[in-house]
């Protein structure tokens, strides 16, 4: 599926609003844009990517080529990549920030509020907008992947400048002091453990299209042939 690369997910969703109500969730992110302990228990998932809710007002949408569509409804526009499975990451939202989630998704049409989970899992993936193109620059990483190497690099800077002016017994010493600070983030990247197959899927749907793409044009068939005349018949004596 065109929502995987590699290690994360992409997700999507829109829900309509209705216009009168429209102006709550713009109060509430400036609230939240102001107090970001609300968006504490986010920050604490260590899943997550990135994170966005936008609201797009119905007289901004682009125009298409018969011109601009009339719309009865504001719109949300919820986006983020994260590790793990879409059960996964929803689990955590609900988990995580459900009062939060009320907020956010406060003024969209029918929503249920986080928590019983099923009724949010079933809106999310209702109003679910699937990713066409999905590029990841580091798919075998997560997040704390990425940390991790970061932690990694800046003790090999801090050692770069240590080995220019310590004795080869002070360094050795520093050497060992930096592994037991980093040997938490000395990890492997690469596939993550099994919890979906959607990454194997994906990989394999999309085999057939790289080798319909690489395969050399069949080429043309022959001509047919027309079978010989038969012998004209001997004439009698």
């Amino acid at each position: 599926m065109s929502n995987v690369a590699g290690k994360a997910y992409a997700m999507n969703v829109l829900t309509p609003m209705k216009p009168p109500v429209t102006w709550i969730n713009a109060f509430l992110f400036a609230v939240a844009r102001v107090m970001p302990s609300t968006l504490r228990g986010l920050l604490n998932l260590s899943l997550i990517h990135f994170a966005r809710w936008a609201i797009i007002k119905r007289e901004r949408w682009n125009e298409i080529s018969g011109g601009r569509e009339t719309l009865q409804n504001d719109y949300m526009l919820f986006m983020s990549n994260f590790n793990g499975t879409w059960d996964q990451y929803v689990d955590a939202f609900s988990d995580g920030i459900p009062n939060g989630l009320d907020l956010f998704w406060y003024s969209s049409t029918k929503y249920p509020n986080s928590i019983p989970i099923t009724p949010f899992k079933n809106y999310i993936r209702h109003n679910q907008i699937d990713t066409d193109y999905y590029y990841n620059a580091t798919p075998g990483a997560s997040q704390r992947d990425i940390k991790a190497a970061l932690r990694v690099y800046a003790e090999l800077l801090a050692l770069e400048k240590l080995h220019a002016t310590q004795s080869p017994a002070a360094f050795a010493e520093s050497y060992r002091q930096a592994m037991q600070r980093i040997q938490n983030s000395l990890g492997s990247t690469g596939r993550g453990p099994v919890a979906s197959n959607d990454a194997a899927n994906a990989e394999r749907n999309r085999l057939a299209f790289v080798a319909k793409g690489a395969a050399p044009a069949p080429a043309p068939a022959p001509a047919p042939v027309s079978p010989p005349a038969p012998p004209a018949p001997a004439p009698a004596a």
